[in-house]
């Protein structure tokens, strides 16, 4: 993930989805949303939040089946370790993310340093830190799903199509990754979710910029301390709320209609 990070940013000077699918949506959800008079503080958070929690969840996504499938698949010395690790985010307090994150990664960390002397990236305190802090909060749950996912399907129907002569990639891509496509939505709608919701990690990392890096809840963070801004804080409450049912309703449905397919697909085999 990091790597096609500095790739991209080298081609193409910026975040391509920051010049790309940020500025539609903005331009969207301004639109969508002067229906509710909604202030362009408000809007900028809104729009924030959707664009850092997709982008991240498009990022990490490739890692994470890649990690779910060597920990359902694979027994290696240290396995333990690693999905203890992997996990790690799950349990420690997200100012404690965020802050080895600003260590690690922040312009002079011990690794951040490196990337912008010579890339000239720089992760702290700008959109693509605030898209790598969701990241990194919500990989365990992506990778968790899948994993979950991996482990029930049937390793038998793996094992006969490498002995009918089907290459790995093959029966990674036939069947093994059309059968845990469930997991795969239900982690990505999961890790969408923790993304939009993410609060510690990022103001720790990355502060509370307005219009880029201010998400819904830092967005609500600095209405509560405001006076008179208790009608800005309840709207943008109300919208976390429903954009957070949509994910988990439009989570359902797509699981099930995933394994609807899947059941009709092997009977009609």
């Amino acid at each position: 993930m990091l790597l096609a990070l500095l790739y991209l940013s080298r081609k193409c000077g910026n975040f391509p989805i920051n010049l790309v699918f940020k500025q539609r949506l903005f331009i969207l959800l301004t639109q969508f949303f002067s229906f509710f008079n909604l202030t362009p503080m408000e809007i900028s958070a809104i729009n924030l939040s959707l664009s850092v929690a997709v982008s991240s969840m498009l990022w990490s996504l490739p890692l994470a089946i890649f990690v779910a499938w060597l920990l359902a698949r694979k027994n290696f010395y240290g396995k333990s370790l690693i999905t203890g690790v992997i996990h790690l985010p799950l349990v420690l307090p997200p100012v404690v993310i965020g802050y080895l994150l600003l260590v690690a990664m922040g312009r002079n960390g011990f690794i951040g340093k490196y990337l912008y002397q010579w890339f000239g990236l720089s992760f702290g305190f700008s959109w693509k830190g605030a898209v790598f802090s969701s990241a990194v909060v919500a990989f365990p749950l992506v990778v968790r799903a899948i994993r979950l996912s991996l482990e029930n399907i049937d390793i038998k129907l793996e094992q006969a199509a490498q002995t009918l002569g089907a290459s790995a990639w093959r029966v990674f891509f036939t069947i093994t990754l059309p059968l845990s496509l469930p997991g795969v939505l239900a982690g990505l709608v999961l890790g969408f979710a923790r993304s939009l919701g993410e609060f510690g990690a990022t103001i720790t990392f990355v502060s509370n910029i307005a219009g880029e890096t201010q998400t819904i809840p830092l967005a609500m963070y600095s209405f509560i301390q405001t006076p008179g801004a208790e009608e800005q804080t309840a709207r943008l409450c109300l919208f976390a709320i429903i954009l957070s049912l949509i994910s988990l309703l439009l989570s359902e449905w797509l699981s099930k209609r995933m394994q609807k397919k899947l059941g009709q697909g092997n009977v009609a085999d």
